[in-house]
């Protein structure tokens, strides 16, 4: 175990997933970051300590479940097994030994292409009424949708292990590419190209496909089925392995599975989503609320990930100037000399491509021990510029809590 102070410090992360990126040409060479106006983010970066920090692995892949396993204080070399089965944990379903899940997105194929990896930001109730008709139309004992967030749900199957070892590509990979070369390969590709392909009857005709398509709307007309993996791995608490009682809040299942994993506290806030809707000011109070009885609470926000999907250079921006005003503002006016601040993306999230990349995300820490050195903004260029890299990304934890 580390050592702490002794003195009641109360500390909290904020991720700000995906809102690193590339310099974008028709912007005059700017990323999201600069082009946001973000004056709190900035005072935090003249203030605080500046670097840049190495959050997935070389060789791995550079999802969120690395990204952030990695952020917060876990090894994903050693605890990485797979994203799906941290989403299961989420949502409270259990994996046995012969069983395996896969992330379900419900999307939209047009003229073969991947349209939407998101069928147009289907609502959870349109979604869980289209994961019971593929339960209805394709379930059985072996073979079980269970409904999550959004257009993000799960498949588990029993008795097919071999399916994990399909290469199965993300579809926020191929926005606007021909789907064929992108469907499952491999050992075990043939089953789960056999739901997709069903999946189609099932959902092409469906009653919630044809009122969107009335109200223009794209229709979820497809499940891709990725991420696929077995059961959990252990991994310590995060109590026990940094000393601190923790919470955590987010509008989608993979940090709440992570946050499970670890042992924290899942915060129940209303009106947590995982785009522009979310409720930013309530998110921020309710988490400030849970120190309280917490030392450490999590602030994970997904909106900005979600608008470079989307290749929105507009909406990433929006995302990351209403966190620096409704979120930031807030956090650095909480009990002023008595709170540590971690403020990151995860991993960058570039307009021009609509996928992650493995490179290295700007952050500051901010708070009594920590001194300026020399940032003036907080964007990626600022971060380079102060020559701190931490290339272990899993030890960023324990420079925000330790002595």
């Amino acid at each position: 175990m580390l050592e702490y102070n002794t003195r009641k410090m109360k500390y909290c992360v904020l991720i700000v997933d995906g809102a690193a990126g590339w310099q974008l040409p028709e912007r005059g060479g700017k990323t999201c970051l600069e082009l946001a106006e973000t004056p709190n983010l900035d005072a935090l970066a003249k203030d605080g300590m500046s670097g840049l920090v190495q959050t997935v692995p070389e060789g791995m892949e550079p999802s969120s479940a690395c990204a952030c396993m990695s952020l917060l204080g876990y090894d994903p070399e050693v605890y990485y097994k797979g994203r799906a089965s941290i989403e299961a944990v989420s949502m409270g379903i259990a994996i046995a030994e012969e069983e395996v899940v896969f992330r379900c997105n419900l999307v939209t194929i047009e003229g073969g292409k991947m349209e939407s990896y998101c069928a147009g930001h289907i609502s959870s109730d349109e979604g869980e009424k289209l994961i019971a008709a593929l339960n209805d139309g394709l379930g059985s004992d072996n073979v079980r949708f269970y409904p999550g967030v959004g257009y993000r749900h799960l498949l588990k199957l029993k008795g097919r292990e071999d399916t994990t070892r399909a290469i199965c590509t993300p579809p926020h990979d191929i926005s606007g590419k021909p789907i064929a070369g992108y469907l499952p390969q491999g050992k075990g590709n043939s089953f789960l190209n056999q739901l997709m392909d069903s999946s189609t009857v099932v959902l092409v005709g469906h009653p919630v496909n044809r009122a969107r398509q009335a109200k223009g709307d794209l229709p979820a007309n497809m499940i891709w089925l990725f991420w696929g993996s077995g059961p959990v791995p252990q991994m310590p608490a995060f109590e026990k392995t940094y000393g601190l009682k923790a919470a955590l809040t987010s509008g989608v299942d993979l940090l709440c599975g992570l946050g499970r994993m670890m042992s924290m506290e899942i915060l129940e806030i209303p009106n947590v989503t995982d785009g522009l809707d979310n409720d930013f000011e309530g998110q921020t109070e309710g988490a400030l609320k849970s120190l309280d009885k917490n030392d450490i609470v999590v602030i994970h926000i997904e909106a900005p990930d979600e608008a470079g999907h989307s290749g929105c250079i507009e909406d990433k921006v929006e995302a990351i100037q209403r966190i620096d005003k409704e979120v930031v503002s807030r956090l650095k006016s909480y009990r002023p000399g008595n709170l540590r601040l971690l403020i990151m993306p995860d991993h960058p999230t570039p307009i021009e491509i609509r996928t992650h990349v493995a490179e290295p995300v700007p952050f500051v820490l901010w708070g009594p021990g920590f001194s300026a050195n020399g940032a003036k903004r907080f964007t990626e260029a600022e971060a380079k510029t102060t020559g701190l890299f931490i290339d272990k990304g899993y030890n960023i934890m324990a420079k925000l809590v330790g002595s």
